[in-house]
């Protein structure tokens, strides 16, 4: 063989092998993003509006406060000797320390608002329907386990707001039935937040959730590929004597996955700028003898609080607990399919949900008004116990008050059971946010009433 063409053999070898090591290395990247993603989706499925990129949103938000968290944690110190001046040591003293601080805390608030948002979304456009039902309850579990991450990682600041808003919090598990007490007592290493109750808080925010968060997400992600993607509305019908026409579909690479980087650069950017505009707060040190005037939970259990100021403990905690069940059994108790991948299913059903939601921005604060100023059931009915008085009755009207809500729509505006349902479930979500609202901004020392303006 001559050297020319030895030379050539050469040439024509090596450029194979680095063909094929780029080939596989393609073949990696792609399989690491279709093992998550479908190999292709229906073309209406990457309408912004239809989504509004809220998985992928959470899935980013997730991954920073990973990647924030780990970096925290090379500085911090759970003990309750010096859990506060390490993180003064890495507000003033770390390298971009600060800022670091204000991306995790903002991007967990985010968290539980975009999770919540993507939550709504999927009820909306019935994306629990056609054998979804196992993600729609993987989905609730998340946000519970967002929430669970947001209240762990709340207290290891050991400041006044963490110590105080930790302390309401496991008083608000202390009433829920048969397990709460149980529960409470085991966070919190005892009868009170000490020590104890950040080596559990720490252990459990860095090692337990992360590792239940990333199993379940995958689970959710993957369950997504194998239901057949994104829920869609069925392909519209084909005219007599034809087949019926299903949706365009395509790549999810590149077509899916230059829309979720596009949207990862923006949330990023926008994050980012907060976080340097408004760092994550910090107070004074934690001073159990000093307890703070309003003693507040954390925003997200202000509906849960402000539930308790009006009901007994155990039906503040029953009603809501109700409502969680119903909301897990939706994919059983709204079999009209005909709705899937339909905003509010129908026309009618939008109108509905226009009605839930103005009706419960009429209502509850009405109703919130009033048993402040007005209805006392406890000193109408002296001789009643207080769990009959301010509890049962007040549970049982709540309960009655939905069954009206729910027959108004069926009757009244005559409605199907699935367009009712997506009112009524509209009206519960807006009660719920006006609660949280009127405990965050309208209680003041000992939670009054006041007005903030």
């Amino acid at each position: 063989m001559s050297e020319t063409s030895s030379e050539s053999w050469k040439r024509r070898f090596l450029y194979t092998a680095k063909s094929d090591d780029r080939s596989r290395m393609r073949a990696v990247a792609n399989n690491l993003i279709l093992h998550l993603h479908p190999t292709k989706v229906p073309a209406p499925a990457l309408r912004w509006s239809y989504t509004w990129g809220l998985g992928g949103i959470s899935a980013l938000l997730a991954t920073l406060l990973a990647l924030t968290g780990a970096l925290l944690m090379f500085r911090y110190d759970a003990s309750v000797e010096r859990a506060y001046t390490s993180i003064q040591f890495l507000e003033t003293q770390v390298f971009f320390g600060s800022l670091v601080r204000a991306i995790h805390h903002w991007s967990a608030n985010l968290l539980i608002v975009t999770v919540f948002l993507h939550l709504l979304r999927v009820f909306y456009s019935g994306g629990f329907m056609k054998g979804r039902a196992t993600n729609w309850l993987i989905g609730i579990i998340l946000l519970m386990l967002v929430v669970a991450f947001n209240f762990t990682g709340y207290l290891l600041p050991w400041d006044q707001l963490a110590y105080w808003a930790i302390t309401v919090g496991t008083s608000l598990l202390g009433y829920v039935p048969l397990v709460g007490a149980t529960v409470s007592n085991f966070l919190l290493a005892g009868p009170e937040v000490g020590q104890g109750a950040l080596r559990n808080f720490y252990a459990i925010h860095v090692a337990v959730l992360p590792a239940v968060l990333v199993l379940l997400m995958s689970y959710h992600f993957w369950k997504v590929r194998k239901d057949g993607g994104i829920s869609q509305p069925e392909a519209p019908a084909a005219e007599e004597g034809k087949k019926r026409r299903p949706f365009q579909r395509l790549t999810t690479i590149p077509h899916l996955v230059r829309l979720e980087l596009t949207a990862a650069l923006v949330v990023i950017a926008i994050l980012v700028l907060w976080a340097m505009l408004v760092p994550a707060p910090l107070e004074e040190l934690a001073n159990p003898a000093h307890p703070t005037n309003p003693a507040k939970a954390a925003w997200y259990f202000m509906g849960l609080q402000e539930l308790l100021l009006h009901m007994h403990p155990l039906a503040a905690m029953i009603f809501p607990g109700i409502v969680l069940l119903a909301i897990i059994v939706i994919p059983y108790w709204d079999k009209n399919e005909a709705g899937i991948g339909i905003y509010f299913r129908s026309p009618v059903g939008a109108f509905m949900a226009l009605a839930g939601a103005i009706f419960a921005l009429a209502s509850v604060p009405l109703l919130v008004l009033a048993d402040e100023y007005l209805i006392d059931l406890p000193a109408l009915l002296p001789t009643w116990p207080t769990l009959l008085s301010n509890g049962l009755i007040p549970l049982l009207l709540s309960l009655a008050g939905l069954a009206v809500i729910y027959a108004i729509m069926r009757l009244g505006a005559r409605a199907n059971h699935s367009e009712s349902l997506v009112g009524l479930f509209t009206f519960v979500v807006v009660g719920f946010i006006i609660l949280t609202f009127i405990g965050v901004f309208f209680r003041g020392a000992n939670m009054a009433f006041v007005i903030p303006f």
